[in-house]
């Protein structure tokens, strides 16, 4: 399972809006003869790919895979048929399918003979966590949302006159686009567009530009987007999401949960959520934010605009905890990520 955990992780970013899946076929005496991931919508699913690698090999063998074979048919075949008809013998499972219309693998190929395991523990968690962005997005009918922040030591976003470029070093700014590149949405706030006209695009280490991009989104609540702002560039698609389409929450701000209910019905399950501060606030407060990747850079401001804005804490009692999950030096900057501590 470590392994299929390790091949459904190659298909983060590509694969959307489907789930991560990595599968590992052994023969009979358990070596390994196949192994597959799923790379693109459309494209084939990680059993066929695995099973097509292992060709005769895989009749009386194990297949492993990280979520449950699919039953359906939809650009592709049902993976259930795939394994049967390649003669396996046995399926270990690391996560059931939420999605109704491809659930009940697990059940079909039991029916039909073949022998079905479900790992548990770490094994378990492991096939979660790589796949936590769709399964988040199924099941709570709305995208996995990463808010990332760049910030000084003493928490600021900028300067008080405004400026902002460069908090972070180059090679901070680089890995942001590898985690963007992982993403179907980008949002901000329009005080983020009108303070620094960005374009929101996922770029490579020579500036050019990834073949594909993630939707650009602006929450603007009044529509003050100007025509001329580089969201609005021909690079990557762009939606200015205004109170007038999806009504205000309890602030009088573009309503954070209908927006995030559209994006799903849109198909987009990672939005990464870059500012500013008085959204991502918003956001915790509503209870959004999936994970924390903040970019801490070696330097003290004392004033300007904090890293985010009310978050509905009023004590310390009542402040939104994290796990920790991960913290490494990224050039001069340190990379930390976290995730929600749960209630």
């Amino acid at each position: 399972m470590r392994r299929a955990v390790e091949l459904a992780a190659r298909g983060r970013g590509s694969a959307l809006p489907n789930p991560v899946v990595g599968c590992v076929v052994m023969d009979a005496a358990g070596r390994t003869v196949g192994e597959g991931w799923h790379a693109l919508p459309g494209g084939p699913h990680a059993e066929v790919v695995a099973l097509a690698t292992a060709g005769p090999r895989a009749r009386g063998g194990t297949a492993v895979v990280t979520l449950e074979p699919c039953t359906h048919t939809g650009r592709t075949g049902p993976c259930t048929r795939a394994l049967l008809e390649a003669g396996i013998s046995r399926v270990v499972v690391g996560v059931s399918d939420p999605y109704a219309p491809a659930a009940g693998g697990a059940a079909q190929l039991s029916a039909a003979g073949a022998g079905v395991e479900w790992v548990d523990g770490a094994e378990q968690n492991a096939a979660e966590a790589v796949n936590a962005v769709w399964l988040t997005a199924v099941r709570r009918g709305r995208p996995y949302v990463t808010w990332k922040v760049a910030s000084t030591v003493d928490g600021r976003v900028a300067a008080a006159d405004g400026s902002s470029r460069w908090i972070t070093g180059r090679e901070a700014r680089a890995d942001v686009h590898r985690l963007r590149a992982e993403c179907d949405a980008i949002l901000v706030g329009v005080a983020t567009v009108l303070a620094d006209d960005p374009r929101l695009t996922v770029r490579r280490a020579d500036g050019s530009l990834l073949d594909r991009q993630p939707l650009r989104v602006v929450a603007d609540t009044h529509g003050r987007t100007p025509a001329g702002a580089r969201v609005h560039d021909a690079t990557a698609e762009t939606w200015v999401a205004t109170a007038a389409e999806l009504g205000t929450g309890s602030d009088g701000r573009v309503d954070l949960m209908a927006l995030m209910t559209a994006l799903h019905a849109r198909e987009r399950r990672h939005v990464l959520l870059e500012g500013g501060p008085r959204l991502a606030g918003s956001a915790l407060a509503a209870g959004l934010i999936d994970r924390v990747v903040a970019y801490i850079a070696p330097t003290l401001l004392g004033d300007g605009p904090a890293a985010l804005g009310p978050a509905g804490v009023g004590t310390i009692a009542g402040a939104h905890r994290l796990d920790l999950v991960d913290v490494r030096r990224v050039g001069d900057d340190i990379r930390l990520e976290a995730l929600p501590h749960p209630p």
